[in-house]
């Protein structure tokens, strides 16, 4: 009984999320999520700040989290894995929730504490999936690319939550202007890719996750009424050091594994 509430929590925990990632997105009636908190998460706020078509990245997420908690509600098995990711999947799922209704609600300093509590139990999935290893191809998608992506993008997301944060609270920059602010961003954003990248044995999903939002960073930042050409040019080489090095880990662990006769890779 125990292993049966624990899959309905997560379930449920799904359901919460995607309700209000609909509210969250003005479907409802409501202010879309970058319009919220005067505008604070818009485009044009920071200098880090992705441009729109970079949330679109959240509706494969929940796709990737609607099918991972439906194939936990039929899991037979007595699997360990699932089991260990229990804690951080639903805590991802409920403080995804409570960060668009602090948005929605105009706490947005309480979106920080609430995204970062985010980044760190997805980095702790992100940890149970690099220990374990996927029963087959339509796990490694479900499972391990759902999370890989979801954790990719709350690294960029916290980056640019951080800085509306800090913008909206009056902060200034010590002296620097947005070019040099936004090239030291993209930059440490870079650096937690390639760390992702070497520590996760380059798995795609999130390269794939960071370098879609760096990559609307540069977007953003070439067009409208924030333009820094250092930060574009930054985050475009952030992506391209992410992606090869990413490319880089993933043959080489292949091999290894090959020689190892180890089992199909992760996502």
């Amino acid at each position: 009984m125990r292993k049966i509430w624990k899959r309905i929590a997560v379930a449920v925990s799904a359901v919460v999320a995607v309700v209000g990632a609909f509210v969250g997105s003005g479907a409802a009636g409501g202010t879309p999520i970058q319009d919220a908190a005067g505008g604070a998460l818009s485009a044009s706020s920071t200098a880090i700040a992705p441009d729109g078509p970079a949330f679109s990245i959240w509706s494969v997420v929940y796709v990737g989290l609607i099918a991972y908690a439906v194939r936990q509600c039929f899991r037979t098995a007595d699997d360990e894995r699932h089991e260990r990711l229990f804690a951080p999947v639903v805590l991802s799922l409920l403080l995804n929730a409570a960060w668009i209704l602090s948005v929605q609600f105009g706490f947005l300093w309480a979106s920080e504490p609430i995204i970062v509590a985010l980044l760190a139990v997805l980095a702790w999935a992100f940890v149970v999936l690099r220990r374990t290893r996927p029963s087959g191809t339509v796990e490694a998608v479900v499972t391990d690319g759902t999370f890989g992506l979801y954790l990719g993008w709350v690294c960029v997301a916290t980056a640019a939550n951080t800085a509306a944060v800090l913008t909206a609270a009056g902060f200034r920059g010590l002296g620097l202007g947005q070019d040099a602010w936004g090239v030291l961003v993209a930059a440490v954003a870079g650096l937690v890719g390639v760390a992702l990248a070497v520590w996760g044995g380059g798995r795609l999903a999130p390269t794939a996750a960071l370098g879609w939002g760096l990559a609307w960073v540069a977007v953003a930042r070439l067009d409208g009424p924030l333009v820094s050409v250092p930060t574009a040019v930054t985050s475009v080489v952030a992506v391209a050091v992410v992606v090869v090095v990413t490319l880089v880990v993933r043959t080489r662990t292949g091999w290894a594994r090959a020689r190892a006769g180890s089992p199909a890779r992760t996502a």
